[in-house]
């Protein structure tokens, strides 16, 4: 195999392959990429046997042929190469050669055929969605999913289409977000859930220009494809719990108030809140909400905002980082939290807009 291509093109190639490749080297294999040269075309492939994307882009092609190679030493020397154009050229004993100017490297290889292959999916399946939504739906839920791995079913995003309809659940058991949107949406029988690491680079690959989005889903798999980039997904096998179970209903207790006071206010007191937990006190009464924190290693905080509360005065407690993350996915000025007592779990949602809502639980301080 031998082929010439421009380095700022094969960089932002390897730069997305970087997130996806196997760190904790479980397989040898799994911390190279598969790079395939034909037809003036460089396709490279990245896997961790969850998340898999495959790539192309133009190059000048003297002879096919496929190699694997280290994906972060290649990304390394790619990156401080002294020219603009990269020459990469193996022979069949395994040893890759990369030129740039002056600067030569000898690499050697694993074999072609232990790289996994990709997953097959029918291009006649994926569906044409709007990117913008599916971002925004990652972002409002992805932060709530746990990173317990032994708690798999719960470590990632849920997501069902119901009826014209699209829901994303989150949960790590302490706190649960749902956003809900009106979208096409290609066919789902029933609720999938994405892995965490996989909603990360899909949202990662969303940001990552303009274009048009197409997504499809298998039996085991996510599809989504972008341009010539395609990421492949794998579903978890496992039930999600009932959300709509932990969602709770009779809060009676609204607090009114601006997002932004509220969010600053915890960046504030958190400071000298206990490490673990990072317990925020809600003192809640008429018109008036004191957040306050305590560390006996440290001192003590407390700061007042004025809310809209008319129910009797009632103290609650929070896990303050729970909080503000909900506070700075929220596309509102004004924001309601929902109570009922101090130990039922809150909603936290928008004061004028309809489908997110941030349930989580008090905790004791």
């Amino acid at each position: 195999m031998k082929f010439e291509i421009e380095r700022d093109v094969f960089l932002k190639i390897l730069q997305r392959a970087q997130g996806v490749v196997e760190k904790r080297n479980t397989m040898p294999i799994l911390a190279n990429i598969l790079i395939t040269a034909k037809r003036g075309k460089i396709e490279v492939m990245a896997t961790d046997l969850e998340v898999s994307i495959k790539d192309q882009c133009d190059a000048v092609v003297a002879k096919e042929g496929n190699i694997t190679i280290n994906a972060r030493k290649l990304f390394e020397i790619i990156k401080e190469a002294p020219e603009d154009k990269i020459d990469i050229s193996a022979e069949g004993s395994g040893k890759i050669i990369i030129k740039s100017g002056k600067a030569k490297f000898n690499i050697v290889g694993l074999p072609v055929d232990e790289f996994p292959s990709f997953p097959a999916y029918d291009e006649g399946e994926l569906f044409r969605i709007a990117p913008d939504v599916l971002k925004d739906m990652i972002e409002k839920t992805v932060f709530a999913a746990s990173t317990d791995e032994t708690r798999y079913n719960i470590n990632g995003v849920f997501v069902e289409k119901d009826g014209a309809n699209i829901r994303m659940v989150a949960t790590d058991g302490h706190r649960l977000a749902l956003i809900e949107r009106s979208s096409e949406w290609p066919k789902l029988d029933k609720g999938v859930i994405l892995p965490r690491k996989g909603i990360l680079e899909l949202k990662k690959f969303l940001e990552s220009g303009e274009g048009a989005i197409s997504l499809a889903f298998t039996v085991n798999n996510m599809i989504v494809k972008k341009d010539g980039t395609i990421v492949v997904i794998r579903l978890i096998d496992g039930e999600f719990p009932d959300y709509k179970q932990v969602i709770p209903k009779g809060n009676d207790k609204k607090i009114g108030l601006e997002r932004i006071d509220l969010l600053s206010s915890l960046k504030r007191v958190s400071l000298l809140s206990m490490e673990k937990g990072r317990g925020v006190k809600f003192g809640i009464s008429k018109g008036k909400l004191e957040l306050s924190s305590s560390n006996p290693d440290v001192g003590e905080a407390r700061e007042e905002i004025n809310v809209d509360y008319k129910n009797d005065e009632m103290d609650v407690g929070f896990n303050a980082t729970y909080m503000m993350e909900a506070l700075g996915v929220i596309d509102a000025d004004k924001v309601v939290i929902e109570l009922k007592d101090r130990e039922s779990p809150a909603i936290l949602k928008s004061a004028t807009a309809a489908g997110y809502l941030y349930v989580v639980m008090p905790m004791r301080i």
